[in-house]
Parts: C-alpha cells; structure tokens; sequence
C-alpha cells in the first residue's frame, strides 16, 4: 500500500524541524560569539596557542547535532564526537588552569542545547544499553564544561544548574519518544492481528458455503450410484471427508470468533457487496459498471470489496463529516481487474499517514494480491483508490 500525496501544514515534514533546529543553534552560536569576544582576552602565555589550535566547539557540534537527521544511521558516532568535542574542550581549559594560564570565557549556551539533541536522539532511537552510555556521557559533557571552563568560584557556574535541566529534559523527551513509538508498533501489530483473525472468520464462511456444496453433491451422487447399482464406496468416503473437513473448520474458527461478535454473512456477488456497504445518501454518487452481479469473480474478493467501500465511507464520515459530494467508482477494467475508488471533498486537512484504518485497509487487499492508494487528491479532496483481481493468483 501506498499513501499518495506529501502533508501541506507547514513544520510538520522533515524539514521544518531541520530548519528549525538549525535556526536555533545558529542564533545561539552567534551569540556565544559575542559573549565571548565581549569577555576579553584570557591570561598566559598558553591561551594564544590555545585560541589559534582549539577554538570553542559550539559551532561544530552544532553541525554534528542538525547531521543527526540527515544521517539517522550514525546518530552514536554523531554523538560520541560531541560529547567527546564538549569533554575536550573543557579538559583544555581546566589543563590551563593548572598552569596558571585560562582561556576566555567560553559561553555554551549552542554546545548546551546541541548535547541535549543528541541526547534525546539517542534515548529515542538506540538500543537501551547504547542510550544509557550515551545519556551519561552527555549528562557529564553538559553539567561539568560551565564548572570547569568558569571555576567553581564564578556565578557563571551556576550554568550547570541550567545545563542539568536541559539535559534532563532531553532524557524525558526521547524516552516520551521512544515509548510512543513502541505503542505505535504494537496498536499496529495488534490491528494487523485483528484484520488476519477476521479474514480467518470469513475463510470459514466463505470456504464452508463450498465444502457444503461439494457435500451435498457429493451425496447427491452417492444416491443415484445406490439406485443404478454403481461403486459406492467413493463416494461415501468423499462424503465423509468432505464433512469431516466442515467440522473441523467449524470448531477452529469458531475459537477465533468471540461471543459478541455477529456473523458476518459474505455478500452474494459485487453488486450485493455494493448495495450493503454503500448507504442510501444524497451526497453519494454511484458509478458502477453494468453486470456487476453477474460477473464471475473469487468469493474474498468481493468481501475485500465491501470492506474497502465499509472503511472508506466511514472514514468520511468521521473525518469529513462536512463533506458534500463523495464519489463511489466500481469498474470492471478487462480482462481479470476490478477498480474502486472513493473519493470526498471537505478534507480541510490531510489525515494522518499511515492512520489504523488505512493500515487494515491494506492488509486485506494485499491478501487477495491487490494494490491500494490513499492520500489527499486536488481540490480538498480525500481519495483512496483499489485495483483488485477478479481471480487471486
């Protein structure tokens, strides 16, 4: 399945965090800057070497930390360097301060914000083991350069105070995060269970309703060998299997039917598939192709039919409830394909990708080998479109 179609609300793609997050940091590294030539020069004779071959790591890790999204892969590495490139530069400044020498005041409001990223980033999206390594690193990275870089005996080391808080908040941010997408996971695993376990149910029904015919013809034959004097003893092991079979699909899927669920009875053709999922609305427009009834077509292929027009229609309902016109399109396309489509206007705005309608929408026609598409179509409108073979491969 496909969701056609790319979100028009503004910020809500890949890159307007992106761009965001580099606005951000580049106010902040700019700022830092002005900070710091404001501070003055530092005192020895080290700090000029130190200035020319160790200038303040702000600006590079924040490049680091805009990188984390365009390399998802490599956000450990990513964030090693900086919280390594962080733990560097404060090891220079307290190295100099052993020698009586001390660089300028190196502000870390840039380097503050792009650790806390990685952070959550890290907390997000690595393995548990990997995250704790990497929260702590950057927790140490965050809380010890204001200490350190100022002197315990500088307001200015209060910044840690700040730091901590930044930090922390990362930590929740990307364990939030990480929680939400292992929900998602599982309410989709949960919905894809639940539309297989249907389709199980309806196997019976639909599968039954054949092995009944087979039956009764099967005895049909074996009553008129009895009369004519013929074999008999095919037949009646054919009956007998054939009922055997029946039974035992009767008491495996009814372990899958629960006690308040109602029997779904299949429709008996396309038309009748037609007729029952959509209802009686002048805002519908109905677009069929003649014959549909009589067009010979695979018993879960018209069930996958209904079901699609059912999960459609009410959708619309409850994500365009204003909608005016909505428009429903069964076709015939020779030699072996059917088409259907839906499609409503007063969609003020895109649903969500992926939503869990539209995700069992897809697992039951890909299990009769059919496509489907959905996403947002010109002029407001809401359209999912379904190509289903009349005979599943």
């Amino acid at each position: 399945m496909t969701f056609a179609g790319q979100s028009r609300i503004p910020w809500t793609g890949r890159r307007g965090p992106l761009v965001a997050e580099a606005v951000v940091l580049g106010a902040l590294v700019v700022l830092d800057m002005v900070l710091a030539a404001r501070a003055g020069p530092g005192r020895g004779e080290l700090t000029s070497v130190a200035v020319e071959f160790a200038p303040g790591v702000g600006p590079v890790v924040a490049v680091l930390a805009v990188l984390r999204r365009r390399f998802p892969g490599h956000i450990a590495g990513l964030a090693t360097a900086v919280s390594g490139l962080s733990l560097l530069g404060t090891a220079v400044t307290a190295a100099l301060a052993t020698t009586g020498a001390r660089l300028p005041p190196q502000p870390g409001a840039a380097e503050t914000v792009a650790l806390a990223l990685m952070v959550g980033a890290c907390c997000h999206r690595l393995s548990p083991k990997a995250a704790t390594a990497q929260a702590v690193l950057g927790g140490c990275a965050a809380t010890l350069a204001p200490i350190l870089r100022y002197g315990t005996g500088s307001p200015a080391a209060l910044f840690a105070a700040g730091a901590a808080v930044a930090w922390g908040g990362a930590l929740a941010g990307g364990l939030v995060l990480r929680d939400a997408e292992v929900r998602h996971r599982v309410e989709v695993l949960e919905l894809r269970n639940a539309e297989r376990l249907r389709l199980a149910r309806e196997l019976h029904d639909l599968v039954a309703h054949q092995i009944t015919g087979i039956v009764v013809r099967v005895q049909a034959a074996h009553r008129v060998a009895e009369r004519t004097g013929g074999d008999t003893t095919t037949f009646a092991e054919l009956e007998t299997a054939g009922a055997a079979a029946l039974s035992a699909m009767r008491r495996l899927v009814g372990a899958l039917r629960t006690g308040e669920e109602d029997l779904f009875v299949p429709p008996a053709d396309l038309a009748a598939a037609v007729d029952r999922a959509v209802p009686d609305d002048e805002r519908i427009h109905l677009d069929v192709s003649p014959g549909l009834a009589g067009l010979p077509v695979a018993p879960e292929v018209v069930t996958t039919a209904h079901r699609l027009l059912t999960e459609s229609l009410t959708n619309i309902r409850r994500h365009a409830p204003d909608a005016a016109e909505v428009r429903v399109l069964v076709h015939h396309e020779p030699p072996g394909e059917l088409r259907v489509e839906v499609v409503n206007d007063g969609a003020a705005r895109p649903a969500r990708r992926g939503g869990y309608g539209l995700l069992g929408m897809a697992e039951r026609v890909a299990a009769v080998g059919g496509t489907v598409q959905a996403g947002p179509a010109e002029g407001r409108r809401w359209r999912v479109a379904a190509r289903l073979p009349l005979e599943p491969g």
